[in-house]
């Protein structure tokens, strides 16, 4: 046979561009047959150390040969029985004859994918949840870097009350560790299978164990917990719920939401020129317009933002569609659906990760922004002082209202705004004459924001960053732009 043209055949761009190698692993058809085989062995283990016919050598033998797998054995194997799950214990079977009689003793299907899911599952929290936390951390560093330096801020995406870039970044930071909360919440409730039977019964094992009852229970909680689960489902079908699937990726379309919210804004503020994602010295934005800096990157990330979100409602219908104790009508879509929510997730914060970490302010843009709008800005501290001075609230908003117009008027003619000379020219406002430098002063305008950014940093971060060490880039996390 003619050796195969890796480019002649569809591949996902998840896994081949966008995703870690760390993750893809996690779904790669190796590490899924090897789970399976862990969990014959644990099975074998406890019915031999509960009193079942099986033997120690057998159970060294199937832990052996673990990852010996012979794939082409189990695909001819599957082209005959169609059926993978068999198709496995064949091809296993093969490998340890000594064991092949008591392989997947007194278990279903279900035993095997179902469980062996969950731990997979469970892994690809645990990497999620790194790449958040180091995603939070080049957040972090950049709010702490430009804590105090101001720049208009928006509301409806009109000027408004300046803030700080630093302010602002722990706005996105806040959702980051949001989301890690919550990601780490699944993983620690993930609850196990189990040894549970066709149907859920666990009839067969009870049929194994003479009517003994607590040994059924006890071998359930002795493969639980030789896979680090503390619990196992109390009661499930053939298959465990799939609204376990839902609360699984409800999180990671937590994550393309922030992604999504944070990608928006850095777009948003590199179309001021305020604000630009990293950009290497050779890096092409446009293949007409020499001049381009796209924000490719960001760009990218709202794409995957945008197509992870889609696959919470997946999940749902999946759960809310499964018949009486289970259908299989849940396979096919699981198969791309998880993995793809875990890579896409995964592709989404390795980019995060890295716009955070080489974000680059313009501060002198900055600053020429917020200048352009700060007599309108700083009408709100001139309208406190008036009334202060025993001025009427009311009559003084307005007269700052209409003076606001007038010179908006000017501004969209193309000229100067006035603003500045109208209230300074008003017998109302005489009592702000001597106090404008305090009035106009950004420092003043940003209230508290250097300070929370502080306290933020302090009280939500550090905790977090404590429990994760930095982990450099040795999982094979590339962004290709």
């Amino acid at each position: 046979m003619a050796e195969q043209d890796v480019h002649g055949s569809y591949s996902s761009p998840l896994e081949t561009r966008y995703a870690s190698r760390r993750m893809a692993g996690l779904f790669s058809p190796r590490h899924r047959i090897e789970t399976w085989r862990r969990l014959w062995v644990e099975l074998a283990r406890g019915q031999m150390q509960l009193g079942l016919g099986v033997t120690e050598s057998q159970v060294a033998q199937l832990e052996e040969a673990v990852t010996d797998i012979d794939f082409d054995v189990a695909a001819r194997a599957e082209s005959e029985l169609r059926h993978d799950v068999m198709a496995h214990i064949h091809a296993f079977g093969e490998r340890v004859p000594e064991a092949r009689g008591i392989l997947h003793w007194g278990a279903t299907s279900c035993f095997i994918t179902d469980n062996a899911d969950l731990v997979i599952l469970r892994e690809a929290l645990e990497l999620t949840a790194r790449r958040l936390a180091d995603t939070a951390r080049a957040l972090g560093s950049f709010a702490a870097e430009w804590r105090d330096l101001p720049t208009l801020g928006f509301t409806h995406l009109q000027p408004a009350q300046p803030t700080t870039v630093g302010k602002r970044a722990s706005l996105w930071l806040q959702d980051v560790l949001m989301d890690l909360e919550e990601v780490e919440r699944v993983a620690a409730w993930l609850p196990f299978r189990g040894v549970k039977g066709t149907t859920g019964t666990q009839a067969s094992f009870l049929q194994l164990f003479d009517g003994d009852h607590a040994k059924v229970e006890e071998l359930d909680t002795r493969v639980a917990a030789a896979f680090g689960f503390g619990a196992t489902l109390p009661v499930s079908g053939q298959t465990y719920t799939r609204k376990i699937d839902w609360q699984i990726v409800s999180p990671l379309s937590g994550i393309a939401q922030t992604a999504g919210k944070f990608s928006s804004d850095v777009r948003l503020l590199a179309q001021r020129r305020e604000l630009e994602e990293p950009f290497e010295t050779s890096q092409v934005g446009s293949s007409a317009m020499p001049y381009k800096r796209n924000p490719m990157r960001s760009e990218r990330m709202a794409g995957l933002s945008r197509f992870l979100i889609s696959l919470a409602p997946n999940a749902a219908h999946t759960a809310a569609n499964q018949w009486l104790e289970r259908t299989l009508d849940d396979s096919a879509n699981r198969r791309m659906a998880l993995s793809e929510a875990f890579l896409a997730a995964d592709a989404i914060l390795v980019l995060f990760q890295n716009v955070a970490g080489g974000l680059v302010v313009n501060p002198k843009v900055v600053e020429r922004r917020l200048a352009e709008e700060l007599p309108f800005l700083a009408t709100e501290g001139a309208l406190m002082m008036a009334v202060e001075a025993g001025g009427d609230r009311q009559d003084l908003h307005e007269k700052l209202r209409v003076h606001a117009i007038e010179a908006g008027k000017k501004l969209r003619a193309g000229e100067d705004s006035d603003l500045l000379e109208r209230i300074r020219g008003d017998e109302a406002f005489a009592a702000c004459e001597g106090n404008w430098d305090e009035i106009l002063d950004p420092a003043r305008l940003v209230g508290r924001a250097p300070d929370q950014v502080d306290a933020f940093l302090a009280q939500c971060l550090e905790p977090v960053l404590s429990r994760y060490p930095e982990t450099g880039d040795e999982d094979g996390a590339q962004v290709r732009v």
